[in-house]
């Protein structure tokens, strides 16, 4: 065990693999789904006991997003992330017998948490598997290394307190590139889940075992000539710095149809929205954007000593004025301006003019990169909304809503620990860290009719 004698954190990846095969046979052996419900509903309470403790340690330690932002969002997490509840179960009956479709567990689950989102990815992803009857072993970012050892503490805890085994989740005390190896080659291991770039996604799926990945994404809104534009603005401005823009699904640029324009420019300064000049702009951009090397491929990388930090302080870095604390600058930008081309994960919003609703489609498409991660349009026409959505075929797609909606906040859903992009699952659930099995009584065994 690690010096700070947490549950479930070894100083030793190969005592830390071993724990997890241990307590996944012991769950499976010993355990039925109701109980562990019941230890993931004591999770959910260990973990909103715990939520503002879990959220200022996670802010001071990553220094990403807003503290106030993060208790909306890890409390989200936790109590709306799918459980045992949320399984389905396909059943054929008829004459000829009886065939049920259900989902069994893989075994261990290798994991890997990110800097942006360590505890509420911890928590929601160990609910998840332990619905379906997974343990986990996380390889967390070393940037969130405190605040993760201390979530997989508190999970394990809240299970032994259930009166189920220890070592459900379990992680280094040291995450390397060594350990996410081990993890990687571990035989026991026959999934893994990441979070992460594409470097992330492009090692995983090396490894020639299953792999759940969440990948980029620059998400695009377009407001067309219908859009109801005093609110969308709001929205897209509350959305798009929720947490200082940190998350992949938020908004990361916008393009609005000419004849709207200016009152959508005027409404995003109504929301309290600093509007930047073409030269603040340009400052701008080159303090928050680094230039790739020839060849790589994107042009441009977001400077990491400014992602996820407020909008006063990014701007008073650039020398430009700025009263109290906005949640968003914003500024008319070109089409292909790194900006709107790169993902950022700041409060800084390119906005883009375009002649036409065909032009706005075809310009966020492009700026989205077929990441198929997330979008969004504001128009009241169905027959816009439609078309977008069939050109930007991304994985979440909203309409009228900021993106969060999809996932409860707004609209209808549920929370998703993971949105697998690049693998294809989607929204993740219990059923996404499964194996599906079926078992047929055939020959008119279980036909009672």
């Amino acid at each position: 065990m690690s010096e700070k004698q947490y549950l479930g954190v070894f100083d030793a990846i190969e005592d830390a693999c071993d724990a997890a095969v241990t307590a996944q046979k012991e769950l499976i052996q010993k355990y039925t789904t109701e109980e562990r419900q019941k230890f993931i509903d004591n999770i959910k309470k260990y973990a909103l006991d715990k939520l503002e403790e879990i959220c200022m340690m996670e802010w001071k330690e990553t220094g990403y997003g807003r503290y106030e932002d993060k208790v909306d969002k890890n409390g989200g997490s936790f109590q709306m992330t799918p459980d045992t509840r949320d399984i389905p179960i396909q059943v054929y009956s008829g004459s000829k017998g009886l065939t049920v479709d259900y989902y069994a567990p893989f075994g261990v689950v290798g994991a890997i948490t990110p800097v942006t989102n360590p505890a509420s990815t911890i928590v929601a992803n160990t609910i998840c598997n332990l619905a379906v009857g997974n343990s986990l072993v996380f390889n967390p970012h070393p940037g969130g290394v405190n605040s993760a050892a201390f979530t997989v503490d508190l999970v394990n805890r809240a299970i032994v307190d259930a009166g189920g085994p220890a070592n459900l989740c379990v992680m280094p005390a040291k995450p390397t590139m060594e350990t996410l190896d081990y993890i990687i080659k571990f035989k026991p291991i026959n999934l893994i889940l990441g979070t992460g770039g594409p470097a992330m996604v492009k090692t995983l799926m090396a490894s020639g075992k299953k792999c759940i990945c969440a990948g980029p994404g620059n998400p695009p809104s377009i407001i067309d000539s219908s859009a109801d534009i005093k609110k969308a603005a709001y929205e897209v401005t509350m959305s798009s710095t929720f947490d200082n823009n940190i998350l992949c699904v938020a908004e990361k640029e916008i393009f609005v149809v000419a004849d709207v324009f200016d009152e959508f420019i005027k409404a995003m300064e109504e929301v309290g929205n600093v509007h930047l000049t073409a030269e603040q702009a340009e400052k701008l951009t080159e303090m928050c954007l680094n230039k790739n090397p020839e060849g790589a491929e994107e042009p441009y990388a977001a400077n990491k000593k400014f992602v996820g930090k407020n909008c006063n302080v990014i701007l008073e870095a650039a020398g430009i004025p700025c009263e109290g604390d906005p949640r968003l600058a914003f500024f008319e930008a070109d089409n292909m301006h790194p900006f709107v081309q790169t993902e950022q994960m700041m409060p800084i919003m390119p906005i883009v003019k375009c002649d036409t609703f065909e032009q706005a489609c075809e310009r966020a498409h492009f700026a989205e990169h077929d990441n198929k991660h997330s979008a969004s349009c504001w128009t009241k026409d169905l027959f816009h909304a439609t078309e977008f959505g069939r050109i930007i075929n991304t994985t979440v797609y909203v309409m009228n809503g900021r993106t969060f909606a999809a996932f409860g906040l707004g609209g209808e859903g549920s929370n998703s620990p993971t949105i697998a992009t690049p693998t294809g699952e989607g929204p993740t659930g219990p059923q996404s860290f499964a194996r599906k099995r079926r078992f047929c009584m055939a020959n008119g065994q279980g036909f009672t009719i």
